[in-house]
């Protein structure tokens, strides 16, 4: 995730302003129901939530899905969807009842393996239980059919997310929590999954969705766009933007295939910064390794109200506005730092965004910019007071804070003096081993030190206390 240009920096510009509202209090109204609950117990119910230390609620640990068939018709004019989800997963525990993610919208039917099943709401779970319990190890495919009106969520720093409405459809962005607006899922980043989408909107518009288009066709003045994504996804990543696009189509010299879709009105002030996608892909292909999809691209739509961040949507980055060239390849990065190697728990986000800002660094540092221990020492030199020195990376603590500045700048800080204190040979090498070795998995901050231990052959265990949990500024650099 990254913030417009030109204000990037300041963890307020990445993240709105909006006031909290409801989310707030339904967030509460969760963190009391785990506590009462237990949460993250496995039982035959799957678990109340997975047990995240940011999100205590979301997601369910009785189930790992393995793909997504989403079919949504959205009404641009009345803001209206109706969807049905399609969801094959496996029983990693006895299921006599399930929960899934859903905040808002209407359940019409339930059914698990064909038959009906009973379902109940309760805040932002739909709890399923099958005419029969679903035996461990079985594969099993829920069905969902529901509609309504999607309405989107702001989050505690502030932030809208989820499906937000726009002037010519929908822009959809799902981090953290997001998708649950717009479907049900298990809705945490630990339980990735391949996608089918069905988009059915009216003729003249375009829906734009993860991995690669396979066919569109247009029937009574109604056009459907099917997309595939095969390779493993978090929830959080996935989109269904809707609006009026212009649509092209490239290649980088490798022959990696780009669908750029870009709302006329930011058109021309978009063409510059895009226009370096496939020179950024190549470079971060060299740091990072092979680029861990089968294609890349870009959604530019023009949503100046509620949206103020850009978000690095599987495949294809979201911007609400015309981006700036850092932020394009802040958010390509994220295609292996966050997407590919995906976090195990939220409270693991700086290994998305400090890695994705040191990116930045580096690309600055090799194209005749500060080099990346100007940029460190700049960052260092702010006062004790300074919201960079606000909590550790490693530990923020809630959820009003997994976007934060320290999170992306001192996470950044954190691959610094990693790299002061291995050299770069050594550095350089566990940047792309990390993200090969870690390809398509989900990965915790412990991974990432024994990693790094593991390729450097010495305890780094005094570095990343003081840079990652260490509270406020280390007293000085450490030496390499």
């Amino acid at each position: 995730m990254e913030g417009p240009s030109p204000a990037r920096s300041p963890a307020a510009a990445r993240r709105g302003a909006a006031p909290l509202g409801a989310l707030l209090a339904l967030l509460s109204c969760l963190a009391l129901s785990a506590c009462a609950s237990g949460s993250g117990r496995t039982t035959a119910t799957g678990a109340d939530g997975v047990g995240d230390p940011i999100f205590p609620r979301l997601g369910n640990r009785g189930y790992d899905v393995g793909h997504y068939a989403l079919r949504l018709d959205y009404d641009v004019e009345r803001r209206r969807l109706d969807g049905t989800a399609g969801i094959t997963a496996t029983a990693t525990a006895e299921l006599r009842s399930f929960s899934l993610d859903l905040a808002g919208l209407t359940v019409r039917e339930v059914t698990v393996d064909g038959r009906r099943a009973t379902a109940r709401r309760t805040t932002d779970k739909l709890v399923v239980r099958p005419q029969s319990p679903v035996r461990k190890g079985a594969v099993f495919r829920t069905t969902v059919d529901y509609d309504g009106t999607p309405r989107a969520l702001v989050d505690p720093d502030g932030s809208t997310e989820g499906w937000v409405p726009t002037d010519d459809g929908a822009l959809v962005v799902g981090e953290p929590t997001g998708s649950m607006t717009w479907f049900p899922g298990n809705n945490h980043p630990s339980d990735k999954a391949a996608y089918d989408f069905a988009i059915t909107v009216p003729e003249g518009w375009t829906a734009l969705a993860n991995g690669e288009l396979r066919d569109s066709r247009t029937r009574a003045g109604r056009t459907t766009f099917r997309w595939h994504s095969g390779e493993p996804m978090a929830g959080y990543l996935a989109t269904a933007t809707i609006g009026k696009f212009e649509v092209t189509r490239s290649t980088t010299r490798s022959g990696l295939p780009l669908l750029v879709a870009v709302d006329p009105r930011v058109a021309k002030r978009s063409a510059g910064p895009l226009s370096g996608m496939a020179e950024m892909l190549e470079w971060e292909s060299g740091l990072f390794g092979p680029y861990p999809f089968s294609s890349a691209g870009a959604i530019v739509d023009h949503e100046p109200g509620d949206v103020d961040y850009a978000l690095e949507v599987q495949t294809k980055p979201v911007y609400p506005d015309a981006p700036d060239r850092l932020t394009v390849l802040h958010e390509l990065a994220h295609q292996w730092f966050g997407n590919s190697v995906t976090p195990k728990t939220w409270r693991d986000m700086w290994l998305n965004e400090g890695f994705a800002t040191y990116a930045e660094w580096l690309w600055t540092e090799q194209h005749g910019g500060d080099s990346a221990q100007r940029t460190f020492d700049r960052t260092y030199a702010k006062g004790e007071d300074d919201p960079v020195w606000e909590f550790p990376p490693g530990d923020p603590g809630t959820a009003e804070n997994i976007s934060d500045d320290p999170v992306y700048e001192r996470g950044a800080m954190v691959l610094h003096e990693l790299r002061r204190t291995v050299g770069d040979r050594t550095f350089f090498r566990i940047l792309k081993g990390w993200a090969t070795t870690y390809r398509h998995r989900n990965a915790d901050s412990r991974d990432f030190i024994a990693y790094c231990e593991k390729e450097a052959g010495r305890d780094l265990g005094g570095l990343f206390a003081a840079w990652l949990y260490g509270e406020g500024r280390p007293a000085r650099a450490s030496s390499p």
